[in-house]
């Protein structure tokens, strides 16, 4: 298993909508391996295929405390949104590190998704698990958690990173 490189916000390459894996196969199986260990290296609960430049719809997932769970998510769907009260979640993201902002999202949803044979599977989702599955999701359509903020606050966010960036290739 290979560290994958994470884009970090604004590379335009985060914005790219993600498409359907249409067979689950070794290389899919490979970039979840490879996915699941750049989550764990980055201190991350979710890791969307798109935040390392493949633009499949491939989400690796773990809330468990001990990170001994993983969940892998291929092509999900919202089925239905079981819970519609908001639960506010200080969310960050391995894209745009450093940054934490509180953002209010369904506190229980239904999902189906592939698994890694290929079999459908639903699954209902609450808490922090629905918060990481629509985070993670979003990846998948090009959206960022930063976009649900104010125009003012993103830029703020997007001219530090920028700068960041600027300092650690000086370097």
């Amino acid at each position: 298993m290979s560290k994958l490189k994470i884009l970090i916000f604004p590379d335009p390459r985060l914005r790219t909508v993600a498409s359907k894996v249409i067979v689950v196969d070794d290389e899919i199986r490979t970039l979840i391996k490879d996915m699941l260990e750049t989550m764990y290296k980055g201190e991350g609960i979710g890791l969307a295929a798109t935040q390392v430049d493949v633009h499949k719809r491939v989400i690796v997932i773990d809330v468990s405390e001990e990170k001994n769970k993983p969940l892998v998510l291929i092509n999900p769907l919202i089925e239905e949104i079981i819970e519609p009260n908001k639960l506010p979640y200080s969310e960050g993201c391995l894209s745009v590190p450093g940054f934490y902002e509180e953002l209010e999202r369904p506190s229980k949803v239904k999902i189906s998704t592939l698994d890694l044979n290929n079999k459908t599977l639903k699954i209902e989702a609450e808490g922090i698990l629905s918060v990481v599955i629509q985070h993670e999701m979003d990846h998948l359509e090009g959206k960022i958690f930063v976009d649900y903020l104010s125009n003012l606050k993103r830029e703020m966010i997007r001219k530090k990173l920028i700068k960041q960036k600027k300092i650690s290739t000086a370097n």
